[in-house]
């Protein structure tokens, strides 16, 4: 490899596309072709940046496998960092492969940080932590290190464990200081911002407050029946009711412990559940199914008490009622917890990210697009949509997706 190669690929590995372009921006060899492409993505340019790359992958030729696979994985990063999700990983796993087989360990740990990351952002949790588990940190680059750490923070956040993700983002810290990479550097503060910000609202006795992710995770030991409107769960410390898959009960679980001790209309019941404005016998017979269905599935924490006007959530033991909720709550709101991580997502990549049809997608950004909450740019597959980020509350990629059907 030639000098003025080498210089290049040192400048971008410290962060200095410019530095990088200035030696190689009139070569077009496919090393030189390969360290622009990378220089264009740090600087932005990411449509650039992927022709580059393929124009390098196809000059090196079959015989330079190891040079192929680094382009693939430089494309792979250019994928996910334009929310490129459904960009194959068959050709990351092969790249990948290839690079632990040529004892390119350092490339080959980078690649798996990328797909332990798209996994991450589509909340595929378990598979995350097992690419992890195949990587040691230690003898990686600074770069490297800090990555690692940035996903294994972003797993304790989704598992609401405060503590490790904390600890996660001090090490995260200490690797990018020593990789001296702004970028990298920012990107860790972004992650310790979030960690601090408030990660839902606990409602109780009519009052409500915003809770960091560290007193989301204490409740998660606390003595008190919690209604999770982030998990769709009812719950003690000895036992959990999952309603995830069933909304009409959840909305009123909800109700009730809102208004805990005492006791809701039953027209309040219905509007909450059935989004009924006129009442007829049909609602009214309606709701007594659904009150004895939750009757039974909460039989094991509390009962469910009829009373002259409605009915009451009376808990087992004497036990207090909390509600935790989102931190906003309104439609769409996971499509724009998504955006506010301020990249230029598909449509596609957000129905992917929550489990959802690309339609009920499509249709939410419209309405969002309406209200000038989100904008969009480019048409047909390249359109994009982005939104300024949300201050002030935790993105609910923290928190699982919405009810099926929301």
């Amino acid at each position: 490899m030639d000098s003025l190669i080498t210089a290049a690929a040192r400048a971008l590995a410290s962060g200095d596309p410019l530095g990088a372009l200035n030696r190689v921006a009139l070569r077009d060899d496919a090393p030189a072709l390969a360290l622009r492409g990378i220089a264009m993505a740090q600087l932005g340019d990411l449509p650039r940046a992927k022709a580059l790359l393929r124009r390098a992958a196809r000059a090196f030729g079959p015989r330079e496998a190891v040079a192929r696979a680094r382009c693939a994985v430089a494309e792979a990063e250019i994928a996910l960092v334009s929310r490129d999700l459904a960009w194959p990983m068959k050709a990351l796993d092969a790249a990948r492969a290839t690079l632990e087989n040529h004892g390119d360990r350092v490339n080959a740990a980078h690649a798996r940080y990328l797909e332990a990351r798209r996994l991450l952002l589509i909340g595929r949790l378990d598979e995350a932590e097992r690419l992890l588990a195949g990587v040691d940190p230690a003898p990686l680059p600074p770069a490297l290190r800090a990555t690692h750490e940035l996903v294994v923070a972003g797993i304790a956040m989704r598992r609401l464990k405060a503590k490790t993700a904390h600890a996660a983002l001090a090490q995260a810290a200490r690797a990018a200081r020593d990789a001296r990479i702004p970028a990298l550097t920012a990107e860790v503060e972004s992650a310790a911002g979030m960690l601090a910000a408030p990660a839902a609202r606990l409602i109780a006795r009519g009052e409500a407050r915003t809770l960091p992710l560290a007193d989301v995770e204490a409740l998660q030991s606390s003595d008190a029946l919690v209604v999770d409107g982030c998990r769709y769960t009812v719950r003690n410390p000895g036992k959990e009711v999952v309603l995830a898959t069933r909304p009409v009960l959840f909305a009123l679980a909800r109700a009730l412990a809102e208004a805990w001790p005492d006791d809701v209309s039953r027209d309040v019941l219905l509007a909450r559940a059935f989004g009924a404005r006129h009442v007829d016998d049909s609602h009214r017979a309606r709701l007594r199914v659904e009150i004895g269905r939750l009757r039974a599935m909460l039989k094991p924490l509390a009962a469910v008490t009829a009373t002259a006007r409605g009915f009451v959530l009376a808990p087992h033991h004497g036990r207090e009622v909390i509600v935790l909720a989102r931190p906003v709550e309104e439609p769409h709101a996971a499509v724009l917890a998504l955006l506010a991580d301020g990249e230029a997502w598909s449509s596609s990549a957000l129905a992917l990210a929550l489990g959802a049809s690309q339609r009920t997608v499509q249709r939410g950004l419209d309405a969002l697009g309406a209200a000038g909450k989100v904008q969009s740019f480019g048409h047909g597959r390249a359109r994009r949509w982005l939104t300024p980020a949300v201050g002030g509350f935790t993105t609910t990629l923290l928190l699982p997706a919405p009810l099926p059907g929301d």
